[in-house]
């Protein structure tokens, strides 16, 4: 079968119509895979006609030994332009290598081994010209599988001994199918959840490093929830990020590494990223690139269960993707009206901008009549008079799993963040018929993304008619006080400060002595519980009985004009009273 010459790339400009022949009589040359990646025949007229011209000259092989491209340089180094995407997923290499001639007898440079690298080139190999046109030795360098047990120092990649140019004996077959067998092993042996997508998290920020691997630790656990798992970190600390990439050249370039080495689909940046950010990225990496707002948005369209849910999920999405539908020039309006303005009608980027905010228009229409419906359920509890708890607090601090035990309910309980997203309510009946509602609501984060902020004031609302906050702390989270702060700090902005609060420490078995007083130093109103321990809810329910207003401790037994005998103070409620009895559901 005879092969099509191909038009050589790159720096063509200046060259005679008979060297851009014999440079295109290259590219019809099949090249072996053992000897080098070469025949005498070939490596000689590579030389001579890189010599000729007076440029570096270089060839990408496919593993079939054709050749995929030719590129033309500058007498000391070559560009290669963009190449197609690679084929992800099981080819954890592009499938192309590089063979490039050198004119002043140097080594494989820096930039060499950093494209090789980042394009994921199976290996990139280099000949030596004389001034006489005739091949003198051969350098070759391939990237080399990560290492756990490796120092911080290791480099990607391994470079061969030079060898003279006829005395190679490299195989890249063989070398490629050992590469990537290593590549397997390694990816198995530093993967623990089997069948999970792999993610690299990325933090860019001015803050102290200690401050961003606390970041990341919380981004390692939303992963996890997404269903990822986060196979390496990478940290820099920026005065200014980079507006195109967030990064620099040098760390994108480390990047690329980390993603090769550990097989990552994914990377993750725990700052919020602008459109052209995440398209260079996405473009440059040849992967799928998220934001943190990326990913809280996508474990509440996950989690998001009810009809209310589901639409304030939608609503922080949609407004999350409108600004970031960009077109590939500037001048894409063709709506302005007017001589010279008219055209064929909106382009395919403003139809879907116009519907997107069509519907963000029809998903607010339907959020307000959640929230008149929340609002009259809210009124009839209160004509009702039953009093309100809200338990609130971090995500993953252990709400929903005392909810279940106060009340002996089964509401999903999991520890992962965000395993609540829609309002609970529990009503609870305690002795002398006592009633109150326990409401569960959604968790907190620090850095929740503005537009799911408001997307789920339907949801925070609950809050504004509870008599009583419960603010449930995972005391034995490394993390605790600032978890405290960040709850505080948003009730503050709602106007929930003068609520009634209760500070309860969740998961106090898993403190030493030490901590536990440490923590009763730093918080002397709060009040240890387990919330998996009924016995232990005692105290923490009397607090919130005391702390309920008079007229709504009244009941049957202590109606208008009772006895003062029938009247009860909280702990005489609760002598007889456990956890889990006495639910209305």
């Amino acid at each position: 079968m005879t092969t099509i010459a191909q038009k050589p790339q790159g720096n063509t400009q200046g060259l005679k119509p008979s060297q851009l022949q014999r440079l295109s009589r290259l590219t019809t040359r099949r090249f072996p895979p053992a000897g080098g990646g070469f025949t005498s025949d070939q490596a000689r007229e590579l030389t001579l006609a890189s010599r000729d011209c007076g440029r570096q000259l270089g060839l990408l092989i496919d593993r079939q030994g054709r050749v995929d491209m030719l590129i033309v340089g500058d007498p000391s180094s070559i560009y290669i332009p963009e190449l197609p995407r690679a084929r992800l997923g099981e080819m954890r290499l592009r499938g192309l290598r590089l063979l490039h001639t050198h004119l002043s007898g140097e080594a494989l440079s820096q930039e060499d081994l950093m494209d090789m690298v980042s394009l994921r080139l199976d290996s990139v190999s280099a000949l030596t010209v004389n001034d006489f046109g005739e091949p003198v030795m051969l350098h070759v360098a391939h990237v080399v599988p990560i290492n756990p047990a490796a120092s911080a120092d290791t480099k990607p990649y391994d470079v061969l001994p030079p060898v003279r140019w006829d005395r190679s004996e490299v195989d890249f077959a063989a070398l490629v199918s050992a590469l990537e067998d290593e590549f397997a092993r390694a990816e198995s042996a530093t993967t623990e959840d089997k069948g999970r997508e792999r993610a690299v998290l990325v933090s860019v920020s001015r803050d102290p490093r200690i401050v961003q691997e606390r970041s990341l630790e919380e981004l390692t656990e939303l992963a996890r929830t997404a269903g990822l798992a986060a196979s390496a970190r990478m940290i820099q600390r920026v005065s200014t990020a980079d507006s195109r990439h967030i990064l620099g050249k040098g760390k994108l370039q480390e990047l690329e590494v980390l993603c090769l080495q550990t097989g990552a689909q994914i990377v993750i940046f725990d700052q919020d990223l602008s459109p052209s950010q995440l398209r260079n990225l996405a473009e440059t990496t040849e992967r799928r690139v998220l934001d943190r707002t990326q990913l809280i948005l996508d474990i509440f369209a996950r989690r998001a269960t009810s009809r209310a849910g589901k639409l304030q999920v939608e609503m922080a999405q949609l407004k999350y993707t409108l600004p970031r539908l960009v077109g590939k020039t500037p001048a894409m309006s063709r709506l302005m009206g007017g001589i010279g303005g008219r055209g064929p009608g909106e382009t395919k980027l403003e139809i879907d901008r116009r519907r997107v905010r069509e519907r963000i228009t029809k998903v607010k229409k339907d959020l307000e009549d959640v929230r008149r419906h929340r609002s009259s359920t809210r009124d009839r509890r209160s004509k009702a008079g039953a009093p309100v708890i809200a338990l609130v607090g971090y995500t993953n601090a252990g709400k929903s799993t005392l909810l279940n035990t106060l009340t002996g309910s089964a509401v999903l309980a999991e520890d992962k963040l965000f395993a609540t997203l829609d309002p609970t309510s529990r009503r609870i009946r305690f002795p002398r018929e006592r009633e109150v509602i326990l409401t569960d609501t959604v968790g907190f984060i620090r850095r929740l993304p503005p537009d799911l902020k408001e997307a789920f004031r339907a949801t925070l609302e609950e809050l504004e008619s509870a008599d009583v906050l419960v603010h449930v702390a995972d005391a034995s989270h490394p993390e605790v006080v600032e978890q405290i702060m960040a709850v505080e700090s948003i009730l503050s902005e709602m106007d929930l400060g003068d609520t009634p609060r209760l500070l309860a420490l969740n998961k106090w078995e898993l403190l030493t002595e030490e901590q536990r007083e440490i923590m009763q130093r730093l918080y002397p109103a709060g009040i240890p519980v387990t919330a998996l321990a009924r016995k232990g809810l005692i105290p923490l329910v009397a607090a919130i009985l005391g702390r309920l207003p008079m007229d709504a401790m009244v009941g049957p037994m202590n109606a208008p004009g009772a006895e003062p005998s029938d009247t009860l103070s909280p702990d005489d409620w609760l002598a007889d009273w456990e956890p889990g009895s006495g639910v209305v559901q």
